[in-house]
């Protein structure tokens, strides 16, 4: 039985325990790395990050009233989920009617609330969005990837681009330089032709 399947099973059963879940959800992780192959390298930082994001979602799923299904799961659910995060967030995303609007600095507190940060929003959705294909989601009913996602993450990322006088252009990547022919090199100096 493939772990996706588990994962849903698992998210209908009646126990909402955190402790014994969690576990539960450590052991089908742990137990899918181990049957791939007897001696696996020691996961990488970000594979231990997105493991843990998926028991993150799975346990949200299970508490979740009523109960959901990650079949049954949808774009409006991960929307869910997301906004359940910011609760937790560290970064403070003012308001238009904050003096510090706009403002990467204020210069004292103001009582704007805290928010999960875009680009934690962006890289939690990746990591989600390939974990579930990795645990046998096929990528057309990925939901981590539904349009509605996509917005949201936009709309955040233009909000508290505004809101914190911080600019969210993407990076342009720098081309490397190609190599000349060695008949096409300068001669190097003090070389006498």
């Amino acid at each position: 039985m493939d772990s996706l399947t588990e994962l849903m099973e698992s998210s209908n059963s009646e126990n909402t325990s955190i402790t014994d879940t969690s576990t539960n959800n450590n052991s089908l992780a742990g137990a899918a790395s181990s049957s791939s192959s007897a001696s696996a390298p020691p996961s990488s930082r970000y594979e231990n990050q997105k493991r843990r994001d998926w028991n993150t979602f799975g346990q949200y799923l299970k508490n979740h009233r009523p109960p959901l299904s990650l079949s049954r799961c949808s774009g409006a659910h991960v929307l869910e989920f997301l906004r359940y995060l910011d609760q937790f967030g560290k970064t403070k995303v003012h308001t238009p009617i904050c003096p510090f609007y706009g403002h990467p600095n204020p210069p004292a507190p103001c009582p704007c609330p805290l928010r999960q940060a875009w680009g934690s929003l962006d890289a939690l959705i990746g990591r989600l969005r390939a974990a579930f294909e990795e645990n046998g989601g096929k990528p057309e009913a990925n939901p981590f990837g539904a349009r509605a996602v996509r917005l949201y993450l936009r709309e955040v990322r233009d909000l508290q681009s505004k809101a914190r006088g911080i600019s969210y252009e993407k990076k342009k990547r720098k081309r490397p330089r190609q190599q000349l022919p060695p008949s096409q090199l300068p001669p190097p100096p003090g070389a006498s032709l």
